[in-house]
């Protein structure tokens, strides 16, 4: 079980829960990548390693900021998720099925599945264009410094009701709760 730092370990579980939103809400305020971003709130809350950030870098903005792929807040969520419930090396083989371990594999999975459900119900999709169009009434295509510009204009790193800020909060939120929920961090 991971303790949460000592800084947030008088706060109460709700309270825990709004400090992780506001963590991954300001880091992609000032920082932006929506993947790093959301693990970056999760390291700052809890203990663990500087590299569950680092691996995290280029998952952000529907993958390497193309605006084509998976919401880099749930890669993110999903990163910290596979560092607390991951099947490590150890426990894979290249000679032969080792039913236990991969039943191991299975269970890291269902409980990355929630964090997903949280996505689908709220966003209706866990696709990084889909989630533009849905807060933005459009995608914006990031690498082009037009659209990048439009995208900040309309709130992208600064709205508090819909940007990709609220996404990253919303997703640091999810996972903080569902580490609690599964006794994987202790207040």
């Amino acid at each position: 079980m991971t303790k949460v730092r000592r800084k947030y370990a008088s706060l109460s579980r709700q309270e825990l829960l709004e400090q992780a939103y506001e963590l991954g809400f300001n880091y992609e305020r000032y920082s932006r990548s929506c993947s790093q971003c959301t693990a970056a709130a999760l390291h700052g809350l809890l203990n663990i390693d500087d590299l569950v950030v680092k691996v995290a870098n280029s998952s952000c903005g529907g993958q390497a900021t193309q605006v084509q792929g998976t919401c880099g807040a749930l890669i993110g969520g999903t990163i910290v998720l596979d560092y607390f419930f991951g099947r490590s090396v150890k426990d894979m083989s290249t000679q032969e099925a080792i039913t236990d371990k991969i039943k191991l594999n299975r269970a890291g999975v269902a409980i990355a599945k929630q964090l997903y459900e949280k996505f689908m119900t709220k966003y209706r999709s866990i696709l990084c264009p889909q989630i533009h169009a849905q807060l933005y009434g459009r995608m914006y295509y990031l690498p082009d410094p037009a659209e990048r510009e439009k995208f900040d204009a309309a709130g992208g790193h600064s709205d508090p009701e819909k940007s990709c800020c609220v996404v990253v909060g919303d997703s640091a939120r999810w996972v903080t709760e569902i580490l609690l929920n599964q006794n994987a961090i202790e207040l």
